[in-house]
């Protein structure tokens, strides 16, 4: 058999380059990746050579050299079509084989890991192959990439609930046939390998920032600010025309207009947006936090952003007409109708040791004036050695104990015979201002027993971190979340306060599809240019850092 064209030696070199430059999860200096990038793109598709064997032979080849662990999408995908090859015909290499080929070289621009999916040993296959297996072997091996390829981009490199079950979103990865199938009937295959990419926004934004900061990485990353004394409003300092320089280089609105050796005017105003975006708190000081995040490696965003685009690979495109969005790192929410923000507060999520899992669900009720029924863990763990030393300890709390369905009196209680391997009692708080649940709650039923609610802890939400709940989420100024969400009933103002005021329990239930995204994201970037950092305050960047490590070294 005659061997096709190369495929190119410039493009050899690119896809080289591309596989020496940085993986999807270093956060190093992208030069040579971008450098490779700009070279593969010369690549022109087709080839001179015309392939000698007849169709039958290849097909054969392929249907012979088909790996015990394909998958059985793509072996029937092949099967349909008589195990012809996919990227080659007679007059050599298709133009589609080129561009996927070239898309995989490229696939740091997502923060993925090109070596993954083995441009390289690509290339020097179609160089070498001579007879009917060994063009087998290449059609396979691309079309297996390829598979592996597009899953990662559509869908993530690796399975969230694998890797830590608090993460309860299960991403639909492209069934093979119709991967294979859609390419094949694409009439503009650059296209196509486009749309494998998550279609949000917000996506393509971070992906848009992140391509910024690795040139930036590049030219040597972020001036450091000196250390020093608390630098407050309206002090002289040395390090003015650093800090200034700093934030300039990020961005930060105010910091270019500011001039002298003072920290006043516009630069504390810039400080205090910097703190706006990286979640500190905004006061304009620069103590010991805030100086930290002026002075973060921007290796260490680069590694925020690439991890947070493989969340967003996790995520549906398309959340819904009217939905509810908690992130959970930034202790924030925000509701969304038609694509726009219309609402925003502060929340309060569980602690580290208690931590709110993510999923997503649909509101099916809000309920004004609600009992808790204690969680069998707080109860056995929290309440049950209290009322050990004082069978009276609940009373002042308004909570009442159940057996059965029948309330029985704490006082009539053995307590010390209990634990928690043989608690039969449900404990109850009554509705009013002391209730753990506050005034209101918006109940989406789910496995992990988390809801948003009132708190009578108002004094938490003045914090920049506010994780302290037993896992549910807190939120600010409720009765403005419930006129927001409940809109479409119409109510008479102030109507949900006058039925708290009132006492009565009280159900609504939404008349419109109203879905909740409990998410966890630790870099974004807004429509307004701003770009947002963090604290990992669950260690799940942490956690999904090591996967995907372990993911690039077992080449999944």
């Amino acid at each position: 058999m005659r061997k096709f064209r190369s495929i190119g030696f410039t493009y050899a070199v690119a896809v080289l380059l591309c596989l020496t430059g940085p993986s999807a999860v270093t956060g190093l200096q992208s030069a040579i990746a971008q450098t490779a990038t700009a070279e593969s793109s010369e690549v022109q598709p087709g080839s001179e050579a015309v392939y000698a064997e007849p169709q039958t032979l290849i097909g054969q080849a392929i249907k012979a050299s088909m790996p015990p662990n394909v998958p059985q999408g793509l072996e029937r995908y092949y099967g349909q079509r008589a195990f012809a090859p996919i990227w080659f015909d007679e007059s050599g290499l298709r133009e589609n084989a080129h561009l996927a080929i070239a898309a995989m070289a490229e696939a740091n621009d997502h923060a993925l890991n090109p070596s993954n999916y083995g441009p390289l040993r690509l290339v020097q296959l179609s160089e070498t192959a001579q007879s009917p297996e060994e063009w087998a072997q290449f059609d396979l091996e691309l079309s297996l990439q390829f598979l592996r390829y597009a899953t990662h981009l559509s869908s993530g490199r690796v399975q969230p609930n694998k890797i830590n079950k608090a993460l309860n979103l299960f991403p639909n990865r492209p069934a093979p046939e119709m991967l294979f199938e859609n390419a094949e009937l694409s009439t503009d295959f650059s296209a196509f390998l486009e749309g494998l990419a998550p279609r949000s926004d917000n996506y393509a934004r971070l992906k848009r920032r992140l391509a910024q900061y690795r040139a930036k990485a590049a030219e040597g990353g972020f001036t450091i600010v000196p250390e020093g004394e608390v630098l407050k409003p309206d002090m002289p300092d040395p390090r003015i025309a650093v800090l200034r320089e700093r934030l300039i280089e990020e961005d930060v609105p105010g910091a270019a207009d500011h001039t002298g050796d003072a920290y006043d005017g516009t630069l504390v105003e810039a400080v205090k947006v910097f703190q706006e975006y990286h979640g500190l708190e905004t006061d304009g000081v620069i103590g010991k936090n805030t100086l930290a995040r002026l002075n973060m490696p921007i290796e260490e965003k680069l590694i925020q952003m690439e991890l947070n685009m493989e969340r967003r690979r996790w995520m549906r495109d398309n959340l819904g007409d009217f939905y509810v969005f908690v992130n959970l790192a930034d202790q924030n929410l925000k509701v969304v109708r038609n694509g726009k923000t219309i609402h925003t507060t502060r929340v309060v999520v569980g602690k580290p040791y208690h931590a709110t899992p993510v999923f997503s669900d649909q509101m099916e009720y809000v309920e004004i004036n609600p009992y808790w029924n204690v969680p069998y863990s707080i109860a056995t763990k929290e309440y049950l050695p209290k009322l050990k030393g004082n069978p009276s300890a609940l009373s002042s709390q308004n909570i009442r104990i159940f057996q059965d369905g029948n309330e029985i009196a704490a006082t009539q209680i053995a307590w010390n015979s209990y634990s928690g391997k043989n608690f039969p009692f449900r404990l109850r708080q009554d509705p009013g201002k002391r209730n753990a649940l506050g005034r209101i709650k918006f109940m989406f039923p789910n496995e992990f027993n988390i809801y948003i609610h009132d708190t009578p802890s108002k004094s938490l939400f003045a914090r920049s971190e506010r994780a302290f709940s037993h896992g549910c989420i807190r939120v600010s100024d409720p009765f403005a979340l419930a006129d927001v969400l409940l809109e479409h009933l119409n109510p008479a103002p102030g109507q949900w306060e006058q039925i708290r005021d009132s006492g009565d329990r009280k159900v609504i239930k939404p008349k419109v599809p109203i879905e909740v995204h409990l998410t966890y994201l630790t870099a974004w970037m807004n429509k307004d240019g701003s770009t947002h950092f963090r604290k990992d305050i669950y260690g799940r960047d942490e956690v999904l850092l090591k996967a995907l490590r372990t993911a690039m070294t077992e080449n999944l």
